[in-house]
């Protein structure tokens, strides 16, 4: 296990220290929550689009509930390991960038990269059939958003990669329930046959 936590934090300083400070701003500015606003507004757009209000509004109610439980699952996860952060982590917070606007105490694991995961998956399953390249467009978003908190110095890459396992998981059973409630109260000749 010592090994695994070593490695985990050689590559957060290999990746960590990749940064620019003609970047810092770049990647403050993708880390931020409000960035990627207009971003879910063309996904709410494409989703309007392809299901109608009715189950674009369903798919909002669901959005919501994704990521809340990612963000406390992602809460029980730090305050019950209490691993701190790099940027509080004696013997790696001396060696690293630390450009981020605040450092939390606990990081393990990160709920950014959860939420992102859970979206990327949730959003893409559902909107596959109608547009190609929405696993592409959705997978570097959420790289990006994931990559930024290494580069602000906040998260390992542990941190991320469980973040991205259990938001797969959840946008996952996310998806099921929304096939499970368009079956129970909307026509399931339609477009549940589509998004299947």
């Amino acid at each position: 296990m010592e090994q695994l936590v070593e490695l985990d934090r050689e590559l957060f300083l290999f990746l960590n220290n990749l940064g620019n400070p003609a970047w810092d701003d770049f990647w403050n500015f993708i880390t931020n929550k409000f960035a990627s606003i207009p971003f879910y507004a063309l996904l709410v757009f494409f989703l309007y689009r392809a299901l109608g209000w009715k189950k674009t509004l369903l798919c909002l109610v669901l959005i919501a509930a994704v990521i809340t439980s990612t963000d406390q699952l992602s809460n029980l996860f730090k305050h019950f390991f209490e691993r701190p952060r790099p940027c509080r982590q004696e013997g790696v917070m001396e060696y690293a960038r630390f450009v981020a606007v605040r450092c939390g105490r606990y990081g393990y694991f990160s709920a950014h990269a959860a939420s992102s995961a859970a979206l990327v998956l949730f959003l893409g399953m559902i909107l596959r059939n109608y547009w190609k390249n929405i696993f592409s467009v959705l997978i570097v978003w959420g790289l990006l958003v994931s990559y930024s908190r290494i580069y602000i110095g906040v998260h390992y890459p542990g941190d991320i990669l469980t973040g991205w396992i259990f938001g797969i998981l959840i946008g996952f059973l996310f998806y099921r329930l929304f096939l499970f409630l368009l079956k129970k109260y909307f026509n399931p000749s339609s477009e549940a046959g589509k998004t299947a």
